[in-house]
C-alpha cells in the first residue's frame, strides 16, 4: 500500500485530509496544495492502482477497485474518518469510497470532476487510449495531457507547469495508464451517492476547465443536501496544481465545517 504522509497530525488537530490524484498523475499533483494547507491536521495523499510502483497484478479495471485500495490503504494507517478530496480521477475514487465506506468519509471535495458516468464517445476514447499505450508500451497517447489539463492562462504564462506535467507523465507506466482508462470507462454514475451523502460537500472547478467545466460542478452541487461552488480563477482543471493556495482554502474550509458537525 502506498500512503503519503505529507503532514502528520497532532492530537486533537481536526479530521485528517486524503488526496486523491487525478489521470494520468499520482500524489505529487498534490504537493503544492498540500504544502498551502494551514493548521495541524494530518495530509495524507494516495498513490492508486496504476502509478509507478503499482503497473503490475492489477485487478479487473474498476475504480470500486480503487476506491478498495484507498480504504485497506487508510484502514492500514489507522485513518477511520476522513475529509476525501478527490481530483477528476480521484474524485470518482472519492465518490466509491463515501459508497462503499459511508463512515469513512465525513466531508467531500470534488475537485475538476463530475458525478455523472462518461457519454458513448467519451468512453469509446478511453478504450481507444487504454489499447493503444497497452500495445505501444508508451504513454504516448496520453503526453498531449501535459497541455490539454491546464487552463490557457497558464499554458500562456507558466510553461514550466506543463513541463513538470510532462515528467510526471512520462513516470506513469503503460499498463497503468491503460487499467487506469478503462476503470474510468466502466464507471457508473453516481449522482445518487451525492444526494444521499450527509456530510458536506465542496465543489472546485477551474474557470478555464474545458475537460470537466462549471455545469459539472454546478451538478454537484445541486445534487448535495450540504454543498458549496468554488470556482477557481485562472485555472484549467488542474486547478490544485495551478492555483493550490485557493484549492488549499476550499478544502480547509470543508474540513473546519466536517469537525463542527462531530463537535
Amino acid at each position: 500500500m502506498t500512503l503519503h504522509t505529507f503532514r502528520e497530525g497532532g492530537p486533537d488537530a481536526g479530521l485528517p485530509i486524503v488526496l486523491v490524484h487525478g489521470f494520468p498523475l499520482d500524489h505529487r499533483m498534490w504537493l503544492a496544495a498540500a504544502a498551502a494547507l494551514p493548521g495541524t491536521r494530518a495530509v495524507l495523499a494516495v498513490d492508486l492502482p496504476g502509478t509507478p510502483g503499482h503497473g503490475a497484478d492489477l485487478p479487473e479495471p474498476s475504480i470500486d477497485a480503487s476506491a478498495a485500495y484507498l480504504a485497506s490503504a487508510l484502514a492500514g494507517a489507522g485513518v477511520e474518518r476522513a475529509v476525501v478530496a478527490g481530483m477528476s480521477m480521484g474524485g470518482y475514487v472519492a465518490l466509491a469510497l463515501a459508497e462503499q465506506h459511508p463512515s469513512l468519509v465525513a466531508a467531500l471535495a470534488l475537485v475538476d470532476t463530475k458525478s455523472t458516468a462518461d457519454l458513448p464517445e467519451a468512453r469509446a476514447n478511453r478504450l481507444r487510449i487504454a489499447d493503444e499505450a497497452e500495445a505501444g508500451g508508451s504513454v504516448a497517447p496520453v503526453r498531449p495531457m501535459a497541455t490539454s489539463l491546464l487552463g490557457e492562462t497558464t499554458r500562456a504564462a507558466r510553461p514550466a507547469l506543463s513541463e513538470q506535467l510532462a515528467a510526471w507523465i512520462e513516470d506513469q507506466p503503460p499498463t497503468g495508464v491503460a487499467w487506469s482508462q478503462r476503470a474510468m470507462a466502466a464507471r457508473p454514475d453516481r449522482t445518487e451517492v451525492l444526494r444521499t451523502f450527509a456530510g458536506p460537500v465542496v465543489a472546485v472547478v477551474g474557470d478555464e476547465d474545458d475537460l470537466t467545466p462549471l455545469a459539472a460542478a454546478e451538478h454537484v452541487v445541486a445534487n448535495a443536501a450540504d454543498a458549496r461552488l468554488v470556482v477557481v480563477p485562472q485555472a484549467g482543471h488542474m486547478a490544485a496544481f495551478e492555483q493550490p493556495d485557493a484549492v488549499a482554502a476550499a478544502l480547509a474550509e470543508l474540513a473546519e465545517r466536517a469537525d463542527s458537525l462531530r463537535a
